[in-house]
């Protein structure tokens, strides 16, 4: 069948049976996921014309303040999920928090545990600037039979069996992987189906955007800070374009799509770093390395950090190989010269 006309549905249909653990699960759970993103899509895209911008006037588990739109992603997608019996536990960045979920007929049967975060970079929706969703499944580990507990979340990115995002923006797109390379599908909104329009999804090893926010350049490791001015330096293909929209989501993608480099370093304002290992590291590091990427906080594979908390920052450093090997040299030499 031509790609070009694969909707999404035909698609996990048929590869189902590529994915280890097949017994459908899997493609009832991303399929609830489109379902999710199909509503909020539709809230977000008439968001400028109904009283749903604003703050909620609550401040999230981060301590941000809640937009009215975060409120009903977060709940749309955990209702969504709980309601269709797959998943057994839910952790999202909006909320405290996991939500075991234990559904009537089945006491704790289901699998799978998914972490999201129904609504990454809603500080831009009141000027019109893309946001998007970001998710991430893991297999339980505690037994089946029994309700979910704090280590199904805890558990390191490379273990995850799917992840993906979904940008709302001048179109909507899904994009997804099982660990089998990345695919994007596109929202036809006329009919409400998504279309494959993206196969096999592939950074670059060479890019030549940066995306970081150099506002806080002073405040920035001096190894991110070498590297930003070798980004800048004119030699080779250099210089690089900056380009940050600030929506975590639509950079990720963009740098996918043309070869660059995101960076999101810890500072002196930010220790850990701003964003979070479980809602927005893995799933992104997964899906970058899935596209022949590399995703490192600055020294060591994103994958392969043993998570703390539910809410754990940390720094994120994603996008073309070649450009996150060099930002790594940078934090190298400077983490050696400080010996």
């Amino acid at each position: 069948m031509s790609h070009t006309h694969q909707t999404l549905g035909e698609f996990i249909i048929e590869n189902q049976a590529a994915f280890a653990y097949s017994s459908g699960e899997l493609s009832k759970l991303i399929n609830s996921i489109r379902l999710a993103a199909k509503v909020v899509n539709h809230e977000v895209n008439k968001a400028g014309l109904v009283d749903i911008l604003g703050n909620a006037g609550n401040k999230n588990e981060s301590g941000e303040n809640q937009q009215k739109l975060d409120v009903y992603a977060n709940d749309m997608f955990i209702n969504t999920l709980s309601n269709r019996n797959i998943v057994c536990g839910i952790a999202s960045e909006e909320e405290e928090s996991f939500i075991s979920i234990n559904s009537q007929d089945e006491n704790h049967q289901n699998k799978y545990v998914v972490l999201i975060d129904p609504l990454d970079g809603s500080s831009n929706i009141d000027v019109n600037v893309s946001v998007g969703t970001i998710f991430s499944v893991y297999r339980r580990v505690t037994p089946i039979g029994t309700p979910v507990t704090i280590e199904d979340f805890l558990q390191p990115g490379k273990n995850q069996v799917a992840a993906g995002y979904v940008v709302y923006g001048t179109s909507t797109m899904l994009v997804y992987t099982t660990g089998a390379g990345v695919n994007g599908f596109t929202l036809n909104p006329a009919i409400g189906t998504f279309y494959l329009s993206h196969p096999n999804m592939s950074y670059p090893k060479n890019g030549r955007i940066y995306s970081v926010n150099e506002g806080n350049y002073i405040h920035f490791p001096q190894g991110v800070k070498k590297y930003i001015k070798y980004c800048q330096q004119e030699e080779g293909d250099r210089p690089y374009t900056s380009r940050y929209i600030g929506s975590m989501v639509s950079d990720f993608h963009r740098n996918m799509l043309k070869g660059g480099i995101f960076m999101y370093p810890k500072s002196s304002k930010a220790e850990e770093g701003k964003l979070r290992l479980l809602y927005e590291c893995n799933p992104m590091a997964f899906l970058a390395e899935q596209a022949n990427g590399k995703a490192s906080d600055g020294f060591n594979r994103i994958l392969d950090i043993q998570p703390r908390e539910l809410h754990q920052r940390v720094p994120f450093f994603c996008g073309s190989k070649n450009m996150v090997d060099k930002l790594e040299e940078f934090m190298q030499e400077e983490q050696a010269s400080n010996y």
